[in-house]
């Protein structure tokens, strides 16, 4: 199992989209303080900042950055377009090489998500 915690602004916009966007289901939530999503093997902890210890950790930890984890799909382009209706802004055009294609979405937050396609 892998953890990941994200700072977010607005918990609930967070909620829906991974949610309904990239297929998460919601494990538990405190609106508009903590959520945990979780995806295959991926726990996801969501957190407004300054709310509980995840929020607090560190002294005053905000969203955003380049730090990221990956969602492997096999229909980038759907995805893409499918994130595009759904208003979601991308960091970028699509790479293309090696063993595959990415890009990076973010989350309502500013928070990275790459999405991969291997060749």
């Amino acid at each position: 199992m892998v953890f990941v915690r994200y700072i977010v602004i607005g918990v609930d916009d967070a909620v829906a989209f991974y949610r309904d966007n990239l297929d998460f289901k919601l494990d538990k939530h405190n609106p508009g303080k903590f959520a945990a999503l979780v995806r295959d093997e991926l726990t996801l902890y969501l957190s407004a900042p300054g709310a509980g210890s995840g929020g607090q950790a560190g002294g005053n930890p905000m969203p955003g950055g380049w730090n990221r984890f990956m969602i492997i799909t096999s229909e980038l382009d759907a995805l893409i377009e499918r994130l595009r209706r759904a208003g979601a802004s991308f960091r970028g055009e699509i790479s293309d090489g090696g063993a595959g294609r990415a890009i990076l979405v973010e989350d309502p937050s500013g928070n990275i998500v790459e999405l991969f396609e291997f060749k």
